[in-house]
């Protein structure tokens, strides 16, 4: 193989990887306070508003329901808004972000449903406002599965972003495309899923290192 071939393929993993990351970090710092307001205005809960928590229910779950490629294609013109195109790395993160946030939110909304309610009601006898309930109870106690909410979410959108470059969005699946079907070179899909399943492997392997640190008593 070749050396420019070599430099195709780091720059395609490092692509990958960036895609990944942005879309990860910006979708959790959105999804995990989207997911804590689903659990926490559903009725009899802490900040009860059952009109918010309906709303929130309905724009999540149809955030969900769409299926990624269509999105993508969808919000092209907000995209080339935010970003100034519609193709490349940057642009493809939009759509990896969008997608994931409401992923993020449901899984983090199970997270905490797996919480013991006589926790929240003990700090509620003893005066606890519903911040310090969410910050001191809620989130603690739903560590462990708020970790797996994001690594299961990373695992997804490193897949997603092999889809995102099928369509013109970089990365590995721009590579597998354009190197290995459409020039017929199997030796280069099959390297583009060797790395994909490692960074899967990585990605989960730390997951599950933070979940089982989370939940070390």
């Amino acid at each position: 193989m070749s050396s420019a071939m070599l430099e195709l393929i780091l720059k395609a993993t490092l692509d990958t990887l960036y895609m990944v990351g942005i879309s990860g970090v910006i979708s959790a710092l959105a999804g995990i306070p989207l997911g804590v307001l689903l659990y926490v205005t559903r009725p009899g809960q802490v900040l009860a508003q059952p009109v918010l928590n309906s709303v929130l229910g309905i724009v999540t779950n149809i955030g969900r329901s769409i299926p990624f490629i269509i999105l993508m294609v969808a919000i092209i013109p907000f995209t080339r808004m935010l970003v100034g195109t519609s193709i490349g790395t940057n642009a493809a993160a939009v759509p990896l972000t969008i997608a994931a946030i409401p992923f993020i939110a449901r899984l983090v909304e199970g997270a905490l449903n797996e919480i013991n309610p006589g926790l929240v009601e003990a700090a509620q006898s003893m005066g606890a406002t519903p911040w310090q309930i969410i910050h001191k109870v809620l989130l603690p106690e739903a560590r462990g599965g708020i970790f797996t909410a994001l690594t299961v979410t990373i695992v997804t959108l490193v897949s997603y972003s092999a889809m995102a470059g099928a369509v013109g969005g970089g990365g590995l699946g721009d590579l597998g495309i354009r190197y290995g079907y459409n020039r017929f070179n199997p030796t280069i899909m099959l390297i583009t899923v060797a790395i994909l399943v490692v960074m899967v492997q990585g990605f989960q392997s730390l997951g599950d290192y933070l979940v089982r640190k989370s939940d070390h008593k």
